[in-house]
């Protein structure tokens, strides 16, 4: 935020005491003034720019977390994808499960609002672990939030379902 002097203040700077009114300073903005050097300082309302998705950076972290907290209590890899899924939405889902890092380990939850799409992919070793029921009940369940109009809460509980149905991770010794 710039700071100057506002419009009608008077302010001693040891000079002459001499206002100057310099061309053209009737027409600047509200909270502007033409300071003693000549340039123009001008107050802006700080205002808070719109988050650049549905998430607030708040609810950002709560997902992170929630994510993290899925995938170390279970040992397998839950990701998130919230997007357009193209003509193919089947083969996108593939292809961003693919290019999940220990994909086979991995289960994408894929959701395309605009699309009126939500599924659930598992790896091959998630799968032995994540039933299709598991997957089935969380997907429901998400809609059903969708559906409401709470993409954020949906997300959190099924995740939350999903780490549930596949239980805890498995130590060997």
């Amino acid at each position: 935020m710039a700071t100057g002097e506002a419009p009608g203040a008077t302010t001693d700077h040891g000079g002459s005491g001499t206002a100057v009114t310099l061309p053209g300073t009737d027409e600047l903005p509200v909270g502007s003034v033409v300071t003693a050097s000549g340039r123009v300082s001008a107050a802006e309302e700080f205002r808070d720019t719109p988050a650049s998705g549905p998430f607030t950076p708040a609810q950002l972290g709560r997902l992170d977390e929630a994510l993290t907290m899925c995938s170390r209590e279970t040992g397998l890899r839950f990701a998130v994808y919230l997007g357009d899924l193209g003509e193919d939405p089947n083969g996108r889902v593939a292809q961003l499960h693919d290019e999940i890092e220990g994909s086979a380990e991995a289960v994408l939850v894929a959701v395309s609002p605009e699309q009126r799409i939500v599924e659930v992919l598992t790896g091959a070793g998630a799968r032995v672990r994540l039933p299709d029921n598991g997957a089935k009940l969380a997907v429901m369940s998400m809609v059903t939030s969708f559906k409401e109009s709470d993409l954020f809460g949906g997300l959190l509980s099924g995740l939350r379902m999903l780490a549930d149905a596949a239980g805890e991770r498995h130590h060997h010794r």
